[in-house]
């Protein structure tokens, strides 16, 4: 009985049994003082009532009877205009061997009546009907005929009062305004998808040539970068219809409707044609299949394959956009990615300064702005910031102006009002009668909002309150540390230089002499010489990107983990170029293997740093430091040439580089403020201080600085214990003397001479 399912997806079964519908009706005549019938008790009931359905699943047969009760309630209501009889014993078939009707017979009863209804307003139901004759059919086979029966389309109630609906899935396109000039800092990317759209406007280019033009293109970056943007700006360039659909929307909780909806889309697509379908988050609905935890998620996957390459078949080759936007790339199916269906893949990174500059002015470009504006100061302070972030900077500038300028109003007002305070006015606080005095003040003239501007100093208080979206997400941003903070080390500053800022600014040139790879740098030294500190500076003198990773952080005590989250990082940096990535205390992620043993896990994330540093990924544009100060027990593979293949040692500083480093802790004398006697050059130069390292003698400054305010607010009590008024506090030579005889150097004299040793063998 494979065709004894009827159009309306009803179980063949239900058409099966002769009785059910009987049985139902006696079960709704002997409950008819009830108001509302339970389902699944009816069903039950049914069970445990009759034998021959004790056999059968419970859920089968209470979507039988569940069907069997829809039909006799539409039945009811055609009825119960045309007849004052009793509708139960109207519809009432016997119950009973002799006078059980067949099941077409009874389906036929039940739709005799009521049946000129206007045609526009019936559906199409197919009737298996049965001939239990033997006269009709010869007893070996039972045979069947098809009937069509024009049926009203009726919105049967469902049991807990609501109203049962069919769902019809609609997209609708939208005709986008955006353009190419709103979007800004994206010049390469913007170049390379003006290559990809150009069929959409001259598909006769294409179809001389005998090609297929691209299908379609993802865009990927971290959030807020400007994805949905770029897919509008497509849109408004081309001018032609825009089907934008978020990926959730497609997905459906009944068996086969989420596929039912991507051939709707498809089809919409098709018959709009030329038109671009762009689906934000496609990771939601496009996930692995070999790792996908449900068979509804492989076939939502199988289906926009599916409708992708009808899209570019031979004979039908539609002018049909596709463009999918996500922020978890390697999250997608791989048959997705492929040619003829993702053709391209667009990196939409974190900006770099000129790109946080022209995002800037692009955001900015409608505001009222004073002429302090300063885009390139405004650019340096905004590292790690993408477009999202720029344009909650402008948001939040805006606001301190508006409450500036509310400000100025409010002491004005209150400066005229303190004379003629009214008796309810003199228990309100400031705020609230300013709040009282705004609530009443008319609408602001010309001359009064023409003074009103978003000035400098409002975007610097908006610094502080808005955080970069790519620091909250784990990505990379741009250290403040810069080069004021670094005394000394200038042979290694250059080295730097040549390291990660001439591959930046001399890209050209550098990749003219073949030194197309970027290099590795290994800082080593003493604990506390500034080898974390030289590479903040450099990372932030480039302009770049800077992911710091702490040697131990990446380990994990779960097999995989370690590796994915080395693999992540570089994936973050490579979506971030150009980009520095820093691992501190590299000797406790890349220790040597031969004494780990073959299967020990930091084994494991040996072999994975190195397939990340030169492996078949390329790292363009992915500079790696690392620092240590046990290079000694460091992997020999990590040091090899093309991976960390330049070595600098940073070790303690001279007596003339204690002068500089000085000078660069006390912002030349200034902070903390330093007496006539305090020279630092005289300081500098003590004998006593040879063996101090950078952090030894920043912490020299603080205790000199501890010991002046030591001395003013015990020396400045008066007799009661009240301390006087704060005067002007220096820093004297005799607290530095003081703070020498406290601070002693970090580093023994036995791990001296080893590291003195091993920059000699350096």
């Amino acid at each position: 009985m494979s065709g004894g399912i009827a159009k309306n997806n009803r179980p063949a079964s239900y058409y099966m049994d002769r009785a059910l519908i009987p049985r139902v009706q006696r079960y709704l005549k002997e409950n008819s003082h009830r108001t509302y019938i339970d389902i699944e008790e009816m069903a039950d009931l049914l069970q445990r009532q009759y034998p021959d359905y004790g056999r059968k699943k419970k859920l089968a047969f209470r979507n039988s009877v569940k069907q069997a009760y829809e039909d006799i309630r539409a039945t009811l209501d055609i009825k119960e205009d045309s007849s004052d009889s009793d509708p139960y014993e109207t519809a009432r078939i016997a119950d009973t061997p002799e006078t059980r009707e067949t099941a077409n017979e009874s389906l036929r009863s039940m739709y005799s009546s009521n049946r000129t209804e206007d045609n526009s307003k019936l559906d199409d139901i197919m009737v298996i009907d049965v001939l239990g004759d033997t006269e009709k059919a010869p007893p070996q086979s039972t045979p069947m005929k098809k009937k069509i029966v024009k049926r009203k389309k009726v919105e049967s109630d469902i049991p807990n009062g609501t109203t049962k609906k069919s769902k019809t899935v609609e997209f609708k396109s939208i005709i986008s305004t955006t353009k190419f000039s709103e979007v800004g800092g994206n010049e390469k990317s913007l170049k390379e998808v003006r290559k990809l759209i150009l069929h959409m406007k001259h598909p006769e280019v294409y179809q001389h040539l005998g090609m297929s033009p691209p299908r379609g293109f993802l865009l990927h970056g971290p959030p807020g970068c400007g994805k949905t943007l770029l897919a509008h700006a497509i849109a408004g360039e081309l001018e032609i219809p825009f089907f934008k659909v978020a990926a959730p929307e497609l997905v459906s909780g009944v068996s086969g409707e989420s596929e039912e909806q991507i051939r709707v889309l498809f089809d919409q697509a098709t018959s709009a044609a030329p038109c671009i379908v762009f689906i934000d988050e496609i990771d939601a609905i496009t996930p692995k299949r070999e790792t996908a935890q449900r068979e509804m998620e492989r076939r939502i996957v199988a289906q926009l394959l599916t409708c992708m390459d009808d899209l570019s078949s031979r004979n039908n080759n539609i002018p049909v956009l596709v463009i999918g936007a996500t922020n978890r790339p390697d999250s997608l199916d791989p048959a997705l990615r492929r040619a003829g269906r993702f053709d391209r893949e667009i990196s939409l990174g974190i900006p770099d300064l000129a790109a946080r500059e022209k995002i800037l002015k692009v955001v900015c470009k409608n505001l009222s702005l004073s002429a302090d504006v300063d885009w390139k100061f405004l650019a340096l302070n905004t590292p790690g910031y993408v477009g999202a972030d720029m344009l909650a900077l402008a948001s939040e500038a805006g606001m301190v102006a508006v409450n500036r300028a509310f400000g100025r109003m409010e002491s004005l007002y209150l400066a005229t009002i303190q004379p003629n305070e009214t008796s309810e006015q003199e228990t309100a606080t400031t705020e609230e009668k300013s709040w009282i005095w705004l609530c009443q003040q008319p609408e602001f003239g010309t001359e009064q909002l023409q003074d009103i501007s978003i000035t400098l100093d409002d975007f610097n208080a908006a610094l502080k309150c808005v955080q970069p979206s790519a620091q909250r997400e784990g990505f990379a941003t741009v250290p403040d540390v810069t080069w004021d903070n670094v005394g000394a080390l200038s042979h290694v500053r250059q080295e730097l230089h040549l390291a990660i800022l001439a591959p930046i600014r001399y890209e050209a040139h550098y990749e003219a002499l073949g030194l197309s790879s970027p290099s590795g740098v290994l800082l080593c030294g003493p604990p506390g010489c500034g080898k974390t500190l030289l590479a903040k500076a450099i990372a932030n003198e480039a302009g770049i990107n800077f992911i710091s990773v702490k040697g131990p952080e990446l380990l994990n005590m779960y097999v995989g983990e370690s590796e994915r989250a080395v693999r992540q990082c570089f994936q973050r940096a490579r979506s971030s170029v150009p980009c520095v990535i820093f691992f501190d205390e590299l000797d406790a992620l890349c220790p040597r293997r031969s004494e780990q043993g073959h299967e020990g896990g930091a084994s494991r994330v040996v072999n994975q740093l190195l397939t990340e540093m030169d492996g078949i990924e390329s790292r363009r544009g992915v500079f790696l430091m690392a620092a240590t100060n046990r290079p000694d027990i460091i992997d020999p593979a990590v040091l090899r040439p093309g991976r960390l293949d330049k070595i600098l040692h940073v070790g303690f500083p001279t007596a003339e580089d204690r002068v500089d480093i000085l000078r660069a802790l006390t912002k030349n004398g200034t902070k903390p403020t330093l007496a006539a006697d305090a020279n630092l050059i005289d300081i500098g130069l003590d004998p006593r201080l040879d063996g101090y390292t950078g952090a030894d003698l920043s912490s020299l400054v603080k205790e000199s600085a501890t010991q002046a305010l030591q001395e003013f607010v015990f020396g400045h009590s008066d007799a009661g214990g009240h301390d006087m008024e704060m005067g002007d506090v220096c820093v004297h030579l005799r607290h530095f003397q003081a703070a020498i005889t406290k601070i002693r150097p970090s580093v023994n004299e036995k791990d001296r001479k080893h590291y003195m040793g091993m920059s000699q063998r350096l």
